[in-house]
């Protein structure tokens, strides 16, 4: 049987100059996994009865996504974010104090795997409530750094790098980590006892690090002749990554399709297809992987 996923964090909205679209890491990777059928638990905060928040709830029923774990906040507005699209790329405006920073601790249920993320820690309610449920876990526990306004912050990465034994992050973010604590990658995941840890290069691929530093796997980009935008690609890379290990499929083979998916949304608007069918090809890729225990 596949592992329970846990992923933990913000849903909100990314406002594009042509029309909002639900977004946020962690409802972005939780509703890919839900479409990839692979069984996800998702707590989040929203604002109660408000428009985004009517958007959020809406494209998880559209994709599978159980909204059972979704707080509802008759305080603070559901999150917005305000996506400035410049020069190919995209820059993001983070509004403050919305629902997610007061996330309530969700109740604990067994997972094989728990992700969390940077962002939804900026406040101390909702920190305290993610790290609480982190350190409750039993299984996995893979962090998406996802470095933004408001949590580029030395400490918070490192109590957070403290709770992870996977870590997925940029090029951009591992300069910064880099900067901040060790000038090695080896020392960097000694320091804080990591697993693994993986870079998304963007165009450049990815690379997988091991004990020691050392590279166990790394692949080219994949080019998206389409282009639309590129946000949520990061996202899509670690639900498929996050698909794989649940389903125990080959970690190598489960990179190379998580590049890919990458890059085929880069060529739709918003971290996801409006319909949620075109991820079929996908889940039958996912299911025809070669599992763990059969690699040479």
């Amino acid at each position: 049987m596949p592992s329970l996923v846990h992923v933990i964090g913000e849903a909100l909205v990314d406002e594009f100059h042509d029309g909002p679209v639900a977004g946020g890491a962690p409802f972005n990777v939780a509703r890919s996994l839900a479409a990839l059928r692979v069984p996800v638990r998702f707590s989040s905060r929203i604002g109660d009865g408000d428009a985004a928040g009517r958007l959020v709830i809406d494209s998880a029923v559209r994709f599978g996504l159980d909204v059972g774990g979704i707080q509802r906040d008759a305080r603070h507005a559901t999150g917005r974010v305000s996506v400035h699209e410049e020069g190919g790329g995209h820059r993001f405006e983070i509004h403050a104090d919305a629902a997610w920073d007061h996330l309530e601790a969700p109740a604990v249920r067994d997972a094989g795997i728990v992700y969390f993320g940077t962002l939804a820690q900026r406040q101390p309610a909702s920190r305290a409530a993610i790290r609480g449920t982190v350190k409750r876990a039993a299984g996995l526990r893979l962090l998406d750094l996802n470095l933004r306004p408001g949590t580029e912050r030395p400490e918070l990465a490192a109590e957070s790098l403290m709770l992870a034994d996977w870590v997925k992050i940029n090029e951009g973010e591992l300069e910064r980590l880099l900067g901040w604590f060790e000038p090695e990658l080896p020392a960097l995941m000694a320091r804080f006892a990591l697993q693994r840890l993986i870079v998304t290069r963007g165009e450049a691929g990815y690379a997988l690090y091991g004990e020691h530093g050392r590279m166990i796997a790394s692949g080219a980009g994949v080019a998206q002749p389409a282009l639309v935008d590129s946000v949520g690609a990061g996202d899509a890379f670690t639900a498929m990554l996050l698909a794989g290990l649940a389903q125990r499929r080959d970690v190598a083979a489960t990179l190379q399709l998580a590049n890919r998916y990458a890059a085929m949304i880069c060529g739709v608007r918003g971290p996801l297809p409006a319909d949620p069918s075109a991820l079929a090809p996908w889940r039958e890729a996912l299911r025809t992987l070669t599992p763990e225990e059969a690699r040479a």
